[in-house]
């Protein structure tokens, strides 16, 4: 098993990988805003359209104690949200192909949702 360093996954270019990952962390988001469970499915419809994905179903949303999850499948990807509501944290994962750009989809939910900060990652994968 080969363990990459940081500074030899941060040598690699994203555009050399089939598929990127970008993780999202929205801090200090409004409580209202994180128990709000059709929002948050819809942010990833429309995070999903603003990057040019295309869907392969709707957003499977959840509730529970705790917070909301939601997920949508893509053509060869996902993207989904978990609300932490006990750590005002907002979670935001895509995993798509590269060719995309995972920029406008994150522009929709740094747009909708008043964070204190977001705080992003990155890489290529495949």
């Amino acid at each position: 098993m080969v363990i990459e360093s940081d500074a030899m996954r941060a040598g690699r270019r994203l555009a050399d990988r089939a598929h990127a990952h970008l993780t999202a962390e929205f801090l200090g988001v409004p409580l209202e805003q994180m128990r709000d469970a059709p929002l948050l499915g819809g942010l990833l419809i429309a995070a999903a359209s603003a990057a040019g994905f295309s869907l392969s179903g709707v957003p499977i949303v959840r509730e529970y104690p705790g917070g909301v999850s939601a997920v949508v499948l893509l053509e060869q990807g996902h993207l989904s949200v978990h609300a932490l509501i006990d750590r005002q944290t907002l979670l935001f994962d895509a995993v798509a192909p590269a060719s995309h750009d995972f920029r406008k989809a994150l522009d929709v939910l740094s747009r909708r949702l008043t964070a204190r900060e977001v705080r992003t990652d990155t890489r290529g994968r495949g």
